[in-house]
């Protein structure tokens, strides 16, 4: 069984290392993608990468809904994945209304 102490920090390395790898693709796209691009990569990835979801009934800690919805639909089928997939889809619906936003609001073209 894995400890508290463990897990906190195996969900520390994890979403640091999640938002180091986005912030460097974000930067090294910086003079080949239009910003909005650049941004709607972003908010994606941080929106797949991020969105936390139980790995199943009963259990306490968190995972990574895209990796939880990967192993659901692998080993139990679709259904048993939906509890997983349901945030994915909101977090990938905000993201696009965020990059929306940000479009209309800021990254205008002069």
């Amino acid at each position: 069984m894995i400890q508290d102490q463990s897990y906190f920090i195996a969900l520390a390395v994890y979403l640091g290392s999640a938002l180091l790898a986005l912030c460097c693709l974000f930067w090294w796209l910086r003079r080949s993608w239009q910003p909005v691009w650049r941004w709607l990569l972003l908010l994606t990835g941080l929106a797949l990468l991020l969105t936390p979801a139980y790995p199943y009934e009963g259990v306490d800690t968190l995972a990574p809904a895209l990796v939880v919805a990967g192993f659901q639909i692998l080993t139990a089928g679709p259904e048993a994945a939906q509890h997983a997939l349901r945030p994915l889809g909101a977090a990938l619906g905000a993201a696009l209304v965020l990059t929306l936003l940000l479009r209309i609001l800021f990254l205008r073209r002069q």
